[in-house]
């Protein structure tokens, strides 16, 4: 039994490291803790809850979560600090060892953290670290959650069971686990009620849904596009190899599931692919893509490349290079490749340089830049449905269309009545910093 009556009036500050999925499960954690009575402490004010929900993807990462956990620790003294996500469950002892950390929690135990936080609160229990091993992570949990944004964030999977030879999720966050269709569908129309109406669907490798249900990701695709109410959904990541023909005709056709994909290559070479223990090649890549431009012409392509892991040779880096100059992709997020310790990537013999990763890394970052330009100029003019999210006073609204341009609506037309509201406008020439187009002649039905 938990006493809500302790948390009442408390108030907490919330941090997030890494991926949509994190940000959509702290805000989940920030709905339970208000449903308690703990309210958001405004900007300056002391926190008496502090709950820094953590990445490890790269060592700059576990830095960064290092970073964070001290400075809430010195900014909010004598606060209740819990820290959970992917760097708690991979170095429980470690952050539990930093001062001013009250609570940690894994992988799994963070499904009952408003439990375990009672527990701790209350003195019913001193231990403060809690984690398991990766093959004993088997919760799931629940998290729709709309945060400080128009669209909501529908967690439907969780996990991994992939093990690249470069990556720790598996073992930050278990294996491949979901979620049943009808109790996302129920999510999904909860947040309609709420009147949420694009929905971003989240997960560690969302195309292998089904592990724990026996359903497949189709059929959720499905299922979801029938909740009256919900006008977008978007899918945050699907690896190349879970794309199906019939999954691309589905959305090309679909209601409400718009043509915007982030898909992950990591490198084009098909040499690294294998030692990345990948699993597609460089054509399986390419096909795909062409196959959802084909049925999607609009199609937004967001591509996860990675630079320098070791075996990427200076040869095997250009096969990279030019598969994507040769692609309708449209923006790339390039990450330099980090040491994992447990990793099997380390016992590749050839280790690219920070330099090389640094002079590769601004060569894919300027040929993105290029390519995004290019499909943006690719529409100015044309007529769009754009949803308008809410903008401080006396400042721009800003928007998405369907395949996810950003749009931008001048101060002086915008209005708060516009918030999350569909509307149509047409597309002028780029804004001032160009991470945008501007938007002109509204039509809008109050």
């Amino acid at each position: 039994m938990i006493d809500s009556s302790a948390f009442h009036g408390k108030k907490a500050k919330y941090a997030t490291l890494g991926c949509k999925l994190n940000f959509s499960e702290t805000s989940t954690f920030g709905k339970m803790l208000g449903e308690m009575g703990v309210v958001a402490a405004e900007e300056g004010e002391k926190a008496d809850i502090c709950l820094i929900n953590t990445c490890s993807v790269t060592e700059v990462a576990d830095h960064k979560c290092r970073q964070v956990i001290h400075r809430l620790v010195r900014e909010n003294p004598g606060a209740f600090v819990v820290v959970t996500g992917c760097y708690a469950q991979l170095k429980t002892e470690s952050v539990a060892k930093i001062d001013g950390v009250d609570l940690v929690l894994g992988t799994d135990e963070k499904s009952n953290l408003i439990q375990f936080l009672s527990d701790a609160w209350s003195g019913k229990c001193n231990e403060k670290a809690f984690s398991k091993k990766t093959k004993d992570i088997t919760s799931f949990a629940p998290s729709c959650s709309r945060g400080n944004r128009t669209r909501y964030f529908l967690k439907v999977q969780d996990g991994c069971d992939y093990f690249c030879t470069y990556c720790t999720i598996p073992y930050a966050r278990g294996f491949s686990r979901n979620a049943s269709i009808a109790s996302l569908v129920e999510q999904a129309r909860q947040a309609a009620a709420e009147g949420g109406k694009e929905i971003v669907l989240t997960g560690v490798n969302i195309g292998d849904f089904g592990k724990t249900t026996g359903e497949d990701f189709l059929s959720l695709v499905k299922a979801l596009d029938e909740v009256e109410g919900i006008s977008r959904y978007r899918i945050s990541s699907l690896e190349p190899d879970l794309i199906s023909q019939e999954l691309i005709d589905y959305c090309a056709q679909s209601r409400a599931f718009m043509p915007h994909f982030h898909i992950p290559l990591q490198s084009g070479s098909d040499e690294v692919l294998k030692l990345m223990h990948r699993h597609y090649d460089s054509k399986l890549f390419a096909d795909k893509i062409l196959a959802i431009k084909e049925a999607m012409p609009d199609v937004f392509f967001g591509v996860d490349v990675m630079v320098g892991c070791r075996g990427e040779t200076p040869e095997r880096f250009e096969e990279t290079y030019n598969l994507l100059q040769s692609l309708p992709v449209t923006q790339l997020h390039v990450f330099p490749y980090s040491e994992r310790p447990g990793t099997s990537a380390l016992k590749i013999d050839y280790v690219v340089t920070e330099q090389d990763k640094k002079l590769r890394s601004k060569r894919l970052l300027e040929l993105s830049e290029q390519k995004t330009h290019d499909f943006y100029a690719e529409h100015i003019g044309k007529s769009v449905e754009v949803l308008f999210e809410k903008a401080n006073r006396g400042k721009a609204m800003h928007g998405f269309t369907r395949n996810y341009l950003r749009v931008e609506l001048s101060a002086a037309n915008a209005r708060p009545e516009l918030d999350n509201q569909l509307v149509t406008v047409d597309l002028g020439d780029f804004n001032r910093d160009k991470s945008a187009l501007k938007a002109l002649n509204i039509e809008w039905k109050k």
